[in-house]
């Protein structure tokens, strides 16, 4: 990892120590946010920012994303869980405390295009993606000399379906090694089989153009250019065993028109592509996503 990166999380740890952030999910009713706040301050907790959605407020469920400030919390992270255990029961809550020191370890995996792999490691570098980033995995040599410049390590492993599974069986084992708990796909051209996915469970954020699923498969910008489509964009999500239809964190969208030409209508793509995942990732990196079935609710 470049040095100046090091630094740079280094300081964020420094600065962050005594901050956590609780998501939680369940039932609605009366008194969730009373309760939570209540608790919060009787354990010394200032909260910083909180955000609440009531998916039906007669019978569906209830989401909250609290960011909180606290003397002392990392001696105190095993005691505020334990205590919490008890409202959480109350209001059959499924929760999470995350710290905000605690910054994930991630892998980001590309092929052959680097246009999203250079944008996130752009943001990176600037402070913007606050992550660990611990290796890059690639069935293409095309990216080595970038990331490896970066002091991050480079996998070339070749991929295609008919090795796939020894291939995935690879890639495990590296991401078992770096302890990674979120994997990005830059414009990875491989799918990945369930088997794989069940090991990150909303734990991958994948980008795709946003013709799905009126233009499966290969050619799209072509096939688009001769339907003469007037909107192209792009969809971030989390990736799920059926293909290209996990929980959605973040789209974008731009107005194109019968002057843009192919060559035109992929660099459009290309541009919304990266700004798509860069703010699904940002947003994931700050706990800002909670999936609800297939859907997410994004604070």
């Amino acid at each position: 990892m470049g040095n100046h990166v090091s630094e740079k999380n280094k300081l964020f740890r420094k600065e962050n120590e005594d901050r956590a952030r609780l998501l939680i999910k369940c039932p609605d009713q009366p008194g969730i946010v009373a309760a939570v706040s209540s608790f919060l301050r009787d354990n010394g907790a200032n909260i910083i920012e909180s955000s609440q959605y009531s998916a039906n407020p007669e019978g569906g469920n209830f989401f909250i994303r609290m960011e909180f400030e606290c003397p002392g919390l990392r001696g105190k992270r095993t005691l505020l869980e334990t205590a919490f255990s008890d409202i959480a029961q109350q209001f059959n809550m499924e929760y999470d405390f995350l710290y905000v020191t605690d910054i994930k370890k991630t892998a980001i995996f590309v092929s052959k295009e680097p246009h999203c792999l250079m944008e996130l490691l752009w943001e990176w570098q600037n402070g913007e993606l606050i992550m660990d980033i611990e290796c890059i995995i690639s069935n293409y040599e095309d990216s080595r000399e970038a990331v490896e410049s970066l002091g991050i390590p480079f996998y070339y492993i070749p991929a295609n379906k008919d090795i796939r599974k020894q291939v995935e069986a690879q890639q495990l084992e590296i991401l078992k090694k770096h302890n990674i708990e979120l994997i990005i796909l830059a414009r990875y051209m491989q799918i990945l089989t369930p088997e794989f996915v069940s090991h990150y469970p909303n734990q991958i954020i994948n980008i795709h153009h946003s013709f799905l699923p009126a233009f499966i498969g290969a050619r799209p910008y072509e096939r688009a250019y001769e339907r003469g489509v007037k909107l192209i964009g792009a969809t971030s999500h989390y990736v799920t065993n059926d293909l290209d239809e996990g929980p959605i964190i973040e789209q974008g969208v731009e107005r194109v028109n019968h002057r843009d030409k192919v060559v035109d209508l992929k660099r459009i793509g290309r541009q919304i592509e990266r700004s798509v995942l860069a703010r699904a990732v940002k947003w994931h990196l700050q706990d800002r996503v909670i999936v609800d079935g297939n859907k997410t609710i994004v604070f």
